[in-house]
């Protein structure tokens, strides 16, 4: 990465007739590998570098981007965005919220180096994971497993004096299997993700955490039941819990889809000025506070800045089940009156940085797993999902269960086939009666924006109890 070329840019846009300039580089390694039933089905190891230009000028905004590290460059891609926020010509002028300039570095610390460790390592060690999974006791004919590893430098400076580095290690691998028992099928899928060194293999324990899926798959084929419909409670455990917090809580609460930025590319939120839901509103029960927290280290979708160069920190989404704070960027926070919690961010430096969470998760309670059951009369205990869906305005929702349980009188008893229950954000969340304290997150990949962003998040939270839904 060329900063001097970076820090040039800057100055020629400064020269111009702009209201706020920015550049942000980033150069990273990608290696990717992808293991199926048992052989190496592809590898790839490739560089990237670029940086791009976004300017604000006469109310409009302006972004070019470029992998070409000349002064000449430079100029052509600060003309381009330039020209595009000059042309835009708004009726509405685009605004910042003010902030403060940060000159810092920071980077994540490494126990084992991704760098250090060499490919025939890392395929070695997928390899041996099929072989476990193909030899246990259980019948999985079909196994994918994935790899991906990236190795991040930025560097970001803005025409009000903020310049910062950074260095970011990520690794991130999924599993997916198909468990055959008498003629059926069925399948599960685990995605892990971490903020740092090789280190992460040994603690998911991936083999453990596949193999105890292909066991529940097969109780599922052989013993599971459908559950007779009625009303009832449910007993969410953390991945339910987590996926339900990322659909109906984070993506509701980015303030460009409160606003109607994303209204063509992925539909917009059931909280807009001037509706029945707004900062204030009560959307759960007073045990549901659900927070947005880039700050965990470690976690798949951690920072200490954002794109825009804002020093994160936790958000409080949902706070004793009120709307309390959306998630913003600076236009958006400059729209709603208020400052930037740094939630702006891009997977490259050919994307613009938008609206995104990090870690979104239910804050746990007091309560024990058993705690939860024990006062259940009848119920279900869904402890993970097969699929889940939602309406383009994060309200009308629908859950079936993967690994799910009856409970009777306070005990678990049989495994249930596929329980399903359909719902809203407001009826799931004003359920909620208690929340357990057993916090565990699941690493997503969370898509978004047109050209298509996948960023890494943490979905999860505690397990929850809700009470008197209707599960089919």
């Amino acid at each position: 990465m060329e900063k001097d070329i970076v820090d040039y840019a800057l100055e020629y846009a400064r020269g111009k007739d702009v209201e706020y300039a920015e550049i942000r580089a980033q150069s990273g390694k990608i290696e990717q590998l992808m293991i199926k039933n048992g052989v190496l089905d592809a590898y790839l190891s490739a560089f990237d570098s670029g940086f791009c230009v976004r300017i604000l000028a006469d109310g409009g905004i302006g972004f070019a981007s470029t992998n070409k590290w000349t002064k000449d460059e430079a100029k052509t891609v600060v003309d381009l965005a330039y020209r595009f926020a000059k042309t835009a010509k708004r009726k509405d002028k685009i605004k910042f919220a003010e902030e403060q300039s940060v000159e810092t570095k920071w980077s994540v610390e490494q126990k084992e180096k991704l760098e250090d460790i060499d490919s025939e390592t890392k395929i070695k060690h997928f390899l041996e994971l099929d072989k476990e999974l193909a030899s246990c006791e259980v019948k999985v004919p079909a196994r994918m497993l994935s790899c991906t590893i990236n190795l991040t430098e930025k560097y970001f400076v803005n025409s009000e004096g903020s310049k910062i580095s950074s260095f970011v290690p990520r690794i991130g691998t999924y599993g997916f299997i198909t468990v055959s028992e008498q003629g059926k099928n069925e399948q599960a899928y685990e995605q892990f993700g971490y903020t740092g060194g090789w280190e992460a293999l040994k603690e998911w324990r991936m083999n453990e955490k596949l193999i105890r899926d292909a066991k529940i798959l097969r109780n599922v084929i052989t013993k599971a039941k459908a559950v007779k419909p009625g009303v009832m409670d449910l007993i969410c455990g953390p991945e339910v819990t987590g996926i339900a917090a990322h659909e109906s809580c984070g993506h509701p609460m980015e303030a460009d889809r409160i606003l109607g930025r994303e209204m063509s590319q992925a539909g917009r939120s059931f909280i807009y000025k001037g509706g029945p839901f707004w900062i204030g509103t009560r959307v759960g029960s007073d045990v549901v506070t659900i927070v947005d927290d880039p700050t965990i280290e470690h976690s798949y979708g951690y920072y200490k800045y954002d794109d825009e160069g804002i020093k994160a920190r936790r958000r409080y989404l949902y706070k004793n089940g009120v709307i309390n704070e959306f998630l913003h960027n600076r236009e958006t926070a400059a729209k709603l009156g208020t400052r930037s919690n740094a939630a702006s961010r891009a997977t490259n430096y050919d994307r613009e940085a938008i609206v995104r969470m990090a870690n979104t998760f239910v804050l746990p309670g007091d309560m024990s797993e058993e705690e939860l059951i024990e006062d259940v009369k009848k119920g279900v205990y869904m402890v993970s999902f097969t699929e889940w869906n939602i309406d383009d305005k994060r309200f009308n929702q629908r859950y079936v269960g993967r690994e799910a349980y009856l409970i009777e009188n306070g005990e678990l008893k049989d495994p249930v086939a596929r329980p399903v229950i359909e719902t809203t954000t407001l009826k799931f969340w004003s359920a909620v009666d208690a929340v357990s304290k057993n916090l565990k997150f699941d690493a997503a990949t969370c898509g978004k924006g047109d050209p298509m962003q996948g960023i890494p998040v943490y979905t999860g939270g505690p397990s929850i109890r809700l009470r008197g839904v209707y599960i089919k």
